[in-house]
Protein backbone atom coordinates (compact mmCIF):
# COMPACT_ATOMS: atom_id res chain seq x y z
CA UNK A 1 0.00 0.00 0.00
CA UNK A 2 1.53 3.52 -0.85
CA UNK A 3 2.18 5.78 1.63
CA UNK A 4 3.26 9.98 1.62
CA UNK A 5 6.00 11.48 3.55
CA UNK A 6 6.83 15.31 4.62
CA UNK A 7 10.36 14.50 3.78
CA UNK A 8 13.44 12.23 2.49
CA UNK A 9 14.06 9.95 5.56
CA UNK A 10 17.45 7.63 5.31
CA UNK A 11 15.50 4.98 3.92
CA UNK A 12 14.04 6.38 0.92
CA UNK A 13 17.40 8.20 0.74
CA UNK A 14 19.28 5.01 0.32
CA UNK A 15 16.92 3.84 -2.32
CA UNK A 16 17.05 6.75 -4.62
CA UNK A 17 21.10 6.81 -4.21
CA UNK A 18 20.97 3.04 -4.90
CA UNK A 19 19.13 2.72 -8.34
CA UNK A 20 20.89 3.31 -11.53
CA UNK A 21 17.90 4.93 -13.83
CA UNK A 22 15.35 7.16 -12.88
CA UNK A 23 12.61 9.21 -14.86
CA UNK A 24 11.59 13.03 -14.65
CA UNK A 25 7.90 13.94 -15.87
CA UNK A 26 7.17 17.56 -17.10
CA UNK A 27 4.56 19.39 -18.94
CA UNK A 28 3.61 22.59 -20.15
CA UNK A 29 0.44 24.64 -19.18
CA UNK A 30 -0.83 25.13 -22.39
CA UNK A 31 -3.69 22.01 -22.84
CA UNK A 32 -2.39 21.32 -26.48
CA UNK A 33 1.35 20.56 -25.39
CA UNK A 34 3.23 17.22 -25.10
CA UNK A 35 4.24 15.81 -21.69
CA UNK A 36 7.69 15.07 -21.40
CA UNK A 37 9.00 11.92 -19.95
CA UNK A 38 12.96 11.27 -19.86
CA UNK A 39 15.11 8.70 -18.56
CA UNK A 40 18.15 9.32 -16.93
CA UNK A 41 21.42 7.65 -16.24
CA UNK A 42 24.85 7.89 -15.48
CA UNK A 43 25.93 6.93 -12.52
CA UNK A 44 26.22 10.15 -9.92
CA UNK A 45 24.56 12.58 -11.69
CA UNK A 46 22.09 12.95 -8.79
CA UNK A 47 22.32 13.43 -5.54
CA UNK A 48 19.92 13.97 -2.52
CA UNK A 49 20.86 17.99 -1.39
CA UNK A 50 18.91 17.68 2.42
CA UNK A 51 15.42 16.18 3.25
CA UNK A 52 13.35 18.30 0.84
CA UNK A 53 15.71 18.61 -2.12
CA UNK A 54 17.34 16.62 -5.04
CA UNK A 55 19.26 17.65 -7.78
CA UNK A 56 20.48 16.13 -10.89
CA UNK A 57 23.12 16.97 -13.94
CA UNK A 58 21.18 18.25 -17.12
CA UNK A 59 23.66 17.37 -20.29
CA UNK A 60 23.48 19.37 -23.25
CA UNK A 61 21.34 16.71 -26.01
CA UNK A 62 19.27 16.75 -28.83
CA UNK A 63 16.15 17.27 -26.76
CA UNK A 64 15.57 20.53 -24.06
CA UNK A 65 12.17 19.64 -23.26
CA UNK A 66 12.69 19.61 -19.39
CA UNK A 67 14.11 22.52 -19.16
CA UNK A 68 11.51 24.38 -21.46
CA UNK A 69 8.81 23.19 -18.99
CA UNK A 70 10.66 24.10 -16.00
CA UNK A 71 11.05 27.59 -16.95
CA UNK A 72 7.70 27.78 -17.98
CA UNK A 73 5.92 26.54 -14.57
CA UNK A 74 8.13 24.75 -12.61
CA UNK A 75 6.28 21.51 -12.40
CA UNK A 76 8.19 17.96 -12.22
CA UNK A 77 8.02 14.53 -10.94
CA UNK A 78 11.03 12.07 -10.46
CA UNK A 79 10.52 8.70 -10.13
CA UNK A 80 12.71 5.74 -9.40
CA UNK A 81 12.01 1.73 -9.65
CA UNK A 82 13.06 -1.20 -7.58
CA UNK A 83 14.53 -3.36 -10.66
CA UNK A 84 16.15 -6.04 -8.49
CA UNK A 85 15.22 -6.79 -4.33
CA UNK A 86 11.82 -5.64 -2.94
CA UNK A 87 9.59 -3.90 -5.22
CA UNK A 88 9.43 -0.13 -4.87
CA UNK A 89 8.62 2.75 -6.76
CA UNK A 90 9.43 6.53 -4.96
CA UNK A 91 7.99 9.48 -6.61
CA UNK A 92 9.38 13.36 -5.62
CA UNK A 93 6.35 15.34 -6.96
CA UNK A 94 7.89 19.07 -6.73
CA UNK A 95 9.00 21.90 -8.48
CA UNK A 96 12.16 22.01 -10.10
CA UNK A 97 14.65 25.16 -11.25
CA UNK A 98 17.99 24.68 -13.90
CA UNK A 99 20.69 26.40 -12.74
CA UNK A 100 23.32 27.52 -15.55
CA UNK A 101 26.76 27.84 -15.50
CA UNK A 102 26.37 31.94 -15.51
CA UNK A 103 24.09 31.29 -11.88
CA UNK A 104 26.07 32.20 -8.82
CA UNK A 105 25.26 28.94 -6.85
CA UNK A 106 26.16 26.37 -10.15
CA UNK A 107 29.68 26.44 -8.72
CA UNK A 108 28.97 24.92 -5.08
CA UNK A 109 25.79 22.70 -6.37
CA UNK A 110 28.27 21.12 -9.14
CA UNK A 111 31.14 20.59 -6.67
CA UNK A 112 29.03 17.92 -5.13
CA UNK A 113 29.21 15.64 -8.17
CA UNK A 114 32.57 14.68 -8.37
CA UNK A 115 33.61 13.43 -11.78
CA UNK A 116 30.50 13.35 -12.70
CA UNK A 117 30.81 16.89 -14.04
CA UNK A 118 31.98 17.58 -17.45
CA UNK A 119 32.02 19.79 -20.58
CA UNK A 120 28.62 19.25 -22.13
CA UNK A 121 26.91 19.86 -18.49
CA UNK A 122 24.05 22.45 -18.95
CA UNK A 123 22.82 23.27 -15.80
CA UNK A 124 21.92 21.60 -12.51
CA UNK A 125 18.44 20.63 -11.66
CA UNK A 126 17.37 21.61 -8.36
CA UNK A 127 13.66 20.17 -7.47
CA UNK A 128 12.36 21.01 -4.35
CA UNK A 129 9.29 18.39 -3.03
CA UNK A 130 6.26 19.37 -2.29
CA UNK A 131 5.16 15.52 -2.13
CA UNK A 132 6.98 12.20 -1.40
CA UNK A 133 5.33 8.74 -2.35
CA UNK A 134 6.51 5.62 -2.67
CA UNK A 135 3.82 2.58 -3.81
CA UNK A 136 4.27 -1.11 -4.07
CA UNK A 137 5.77 -1.66 -7.29
CA UNK A 138 4.72 -5.18 -8.27
CA UNK A 139 4.54 -4.95 -12.06
CA UNK A 140 7.71 -3.96 -12.46
CA UNK A 141 9.71 -6.36 -13.89
CA UNK A 142 13.11 -7.87 -12.35
CA UNK A 143 15.84 -6.49 -14.43
CA UNK A 144 19.64 -7.08 -14.48
CA UNK A 145 22.04 -4.16 -14.44
CA UNK A 146 24.61 -4.64 -16.33
CA UNK A 147 27.00 -1.19 -17.16
CA UNK A 148 27.15 2.33 -17.92
CA UNK A 149 27.24 3.05 -21.46
CA UNK A 150 29.75 5.10 -22.71
CA UNK A 151 28.89 6.61 -25.41
CA UNK A 152 27.18 9.58 -23.55
CA UNK A 153 30.44 10.44 -21.67
CA UNK A 154 32.73 10.57 -25.38
CA UNK A 155 29.75 12.76 -26.81
CA UNK A 156 28.52 15.31 -23.32
CA UNK A 157 31.86 14.68 -22.04
CA UNK A 158 33.91 16.29 -25.35
CA UNK A 159 35.74 19.37 -25.51
CA UNK A 160 32.93 22.65 -25.15
CA UNK A 161 34.01 23.24 -29.01
CA UNK A 162 33.29 19.61 -30.16
CA UNK A 163 31.56 19.23 -33.22
CA UNK A 164 31.37 15.54 -32.81
CA UNK A 165 28.49 16.30 -29.25
CA UNK A 166 24.87 16.68 -31.25
CA UNK A 167 23.38 20.14 -29.69
CA UNK A 168 19.94 20.74 -28.53
CA UNK A 169 17.11 21.96 -30.44
CA UNK A 170 16.40 25.74 -30.17
CA UNK A 171 12.64 24.64 -29.58
CA UNK A 172 10.33 21.74 -27.98
CA UNK A 173 8.56 19.38 -29.94
CA UNK A 174 5.45 21.90 -28.80
CA UNK A 175 7.19 24.69 -30.93
CA UNK A 176 8.08 26.25 -27.55
CA UNK A 177 11.76 28.28 -27.35
CA UNK A 178 13.97 26.30 -25.42
CA UNK A 179 16.68 28.73 -24.43
CA UNK A 180 19.32 28.26 -22.20
CA UNK A 181 22.08 30.19 -20.59
CA UNK A 182 24.21 31.68 -22.44
CA UNK A 183 27.75 30.54 -21.95
CA UNK A 184 26.16 26.91 -22.29
CA UNK A 185 29.10 24.99 -23.84
CA UNK A 186 26.10 22.87 -25.89
CA UNK A 187 25.12 25.84 -27.99
CA UNK A 188 21.66 25.54 -27.10
CA UNK A 189 20.66 29.33 -27.03
CA UNK A 190 19.24 30.54 -30.28
CA UNK A 191 19.48 34.36 -30.56
CA UNK A 192 22.53 36.70 -31.18
CA UNK A 193 25.27 34.77 -29.92
CA UNK A 194 24.84 32.27 -32.89
CA UNK A 195 26.51 33.80 -35.61
CA UNK A 196 26.74 32.78 -39.23
CA UNK A 197 30.23 31.98 -40.40
CA UNK A 198 30.91 33.33 -43.69
CA UNK A 199 31.94 30.99 -46.39
CA UNK A 200 36.00 30.82 -46.91
CA UNK A 201 36.04 28.99 -49.13
CA UNK A 202 38.26 29.79 -51.95
CA UNK A 203 37.24 30.55 -55.62
CA UNK A 204 38.91 31.13 -58.97
CA UNK A 205 37.44 33.66 -60.88
CA UNK A 206 38.57 35.12 -64.31
CA UNK A 207 38.14 38.69 -65.50
CA UNK A 208 38.48 40.36 -68.93
CA UNK A 209 41.95 41.09 -69.93
CA UNK A 210 43.43 39.66 -66.23
CA UNK A 211 44.85 36.58 -65.14
CA UNK A 212 42.71 33.77 -63.14
CA UNK A 213 43.01 34.83 -59.20
CA UNK A 214 41.77 33.53 -55.99
CA UNK A 215 39.57 34.95 -54.10
CA UNK A 216 37.93 34.79 -50.79
CA UNK A 217 33.80 34.91 -50.17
Amino acid sequence: MGKTYDRIDGRLREFIEAQPLFFTATAPLSADGHVNLSPKGRAGTWRVLDEQRVAYLDFGGSHAETIAHLRENGRITLMWCAFDGPPNIVRVHGTGEPVFRDDPRFPSLVAGFGEADGPGLRAVVVVTAGLISDTCGFAVPFMDYRAERTLHGTTSGASPTSSSRPTARARTTSGRASTACPRCPCRCRPGPSVRRVRNTRPRRVRRAGWPSAIVVA
